[in-house]
């Protein structure tokens, strides 16, 4: 097996157990093992990501 033909290291998107040290506590919640931005958060951004956000304030 060469190089370009080894697999990739772990792609699956599992939920982060912490969030990022730049999150405020009014940024976001955790429902289930997931965590879900708040409309402040999405404010904060100051744009719509198009990735269909819960709480977009922009859609």
């Amino acid at each position: 097996m060469s190089n370009e033909e080894q697999p990739a290291e772990n792609a699956s998107q599992e939920p982060q157990e912490t969030p990022p040290a730049e999150l405020a506590p009014e940024d976001f919640y955790y429902e289930g093992p997931y965590l879900v931005f708040t409309a402040a958060y999405h404010r904060k951004r100051g744009y719509c990501c198009n990735s269909n956000c819960r709480h977009c304030p922009y859609r």
